[in-house]
């Protein structure tokens, strides 16, 4: 049988080495592996749980190294914050076996030649625990305790405030809630909830309707006769929420412009009753056929899936009562689910504003009179969210901000997970208003 920690070892070095994502590498090779669902979820936690605590456990290494961590060779790093981490954040794991199974890892690995400091530098960690930076400022404070860049603390603090920013840090660690959204043209939440419960999965309803959290309690979902059948697909809270602020109604026009996997338009095409149409568009056709795949499953008609770029006009799609514009984006509002997403450099997000401009720029373009337009992000950064907003309304007069979900709320409302219980997320609302041009 696979080691669990040579798995996740290799896992590592493949999202390090080849800045893979991080559920596409540990999936990829967990796939190969003839690990048991107990040894997987080791692995998991192992995996996800370096990647996210990775500056906090770097800090903790610097104390009892003589020389610059990336003086280290990869794979000697790699085991080393593996060795840390199980040693600081997972209680099952004695700290006698985190630092002898690190030194296996070294010998497998061809770093045998760096045993002894892997044993030292653990041994220090281990009876040391977690140290925290003394003087120095909040915003360094945080990234450390938080593992987060610099950069982006002080960055969402400077937009955010320092309370929510601090609360959405300490959120982003730990993983998060799955919740799903019941298939309304199929089941009830009562009945299904019923139903989950005899298949040996925790439900619990919530705040939004047709939302259910669930635990799968080790459970495959795809497994789950539940799923098999499209009683419910997984979705966030957020991106429900989203798709709520559409506003769609029975027999409407909508189009979703940017997808893939689809989640957003079978929630619209649900809370329309599947009497309309839903077309989804997506610039690859191996995603648009995962999009319709997935309406197949859960029974939707109204789901018409089509190959487009959103930042080109086609005419001939006509007009939509409803376009929904969630756009590509850094993801930052996510790093509790893709950890690694918080160690871009802020240079890689320089350019996204622009493409976002011409993307919504765009899908005003399919917007009917009386319509509405939502732009949406799964990012915590106003240059993406309020200033791209803000830059469409000054050059288009024939649009106006509307409240997104009530006349208590404003037309750009950002959802956080210590208030909202969802992703980081932002969702703007927009009519069209030809009286104004």
């Amino acid at each position: 049988m696979s080691n669990p920690r040579q798995i996740a070892f290799e896992a590592l070095m493949k999202t390090y080495r080849d800045e893979a994502f991080s559920n596409l590498a540990l999936d990829g090779i967990l796939s190969k592996s003839d690990l048991d669902t107990r040894d997987k979820s080791f692995v998991s936690n192992l995996f996800y749980g370096v990647i996210e605590r990775q500056l906090t456990i770097d800090y903790q290494l610097s104390l009892y190294l003589s020389k610059p961590l990336k003086k280290l060779k990869p794979e000697v790093l790699t085991i080393m914050r593996m060795g840390a981490y199980q040693v600081l954040y997972m209680d099952k794991v004695p700290d006698s076996a985190a630092v002898n199974e690190s030194i296996k890892l070294s010998k497998k690995n061809g770093a045998s030649y760096a045993s002894g400091l892997i044993n030292a530098v653990l041994r220090k960690v281990a009876k040391g625990g977690v140290a925290l930076p003394g003087n120095c400022s909040k915003s360094e404070y945080l990234s450390v305790k938080y593992s987060c860049p610099l950069w982006l603390v002080e960055k969402w603090i400077n937009e955010y405030g320092y309370e929510d920013s601090a609360a959405f840090l300490e959120a982003s660690l730990g993983g998060a809630d799955t919740f799903i959204r019941v298939n309304n043209t199929k089941i009830t939440d009562d009945e299904l909830m019923t139903i989950l419960v005899s298949e040996g999965v925790d439900c619990e309803k919530t705040y939004n309707e047709n939302t259910l959290k669930i635990n799968l309690n080790g459970h495959d979902i795809e497994k789950l006769e539940s799923f098999k059948k499209g009683y419910y697909h997984v979705q966030d809270m957020a991106s429900q929420l989203c798709a709520k602020a559409l506003s769609a109604k029975e027999n409407d026009i909508v189009f979703d412009l940017c997808s893939a996997p689809g989640g957003k338009a079978y929630t619209v095409a649900e809370t329309m009753n599947d009497k309309g149409k839903v077309l989804c568009f997506d610039i690859y056709e191996n995603r648009v056929s995962l999009i319709v795949k997935g309406a197949e499953r859960l029974g939707l008609k109204s789901i018409i899936g089509g190959v487009g770029d959103a930042s080109v006009f086609n005419g001939e799609l006509g007009l939509a009562d409803r376009v929904l514009c969630d756009v590509p984006c850094s993801g930052l509002g996510i790093i509790r689910r893709k950890p690694e997403i918080k160690y871009k450099s802020e240079a890689d997000l320089s350019d996204l504003p622009e493409i976002q401009y011409a993307i919504v720029d765009n899908a005003s373009k399919y917007v009917k009179n009386g319509g509405r337009l939502i732009y949406s992000t799964c990012t915590l950064s106003k240059a993406e969210n309020e200033n791209v907003v803000a830059k469409f309304l000054e050059n288009h007069c024939n649009f106006k901000a509307v409240p997104v979900f009530s006349d208590k709320d404003s037309c750009c409302v950002t959802l956080m997970p210590h208030k909202n219980q969802s992703d980081g997320f932002f969702i703007a609302c927009l009519e069209r208003d030809d009286k104004n041009d």
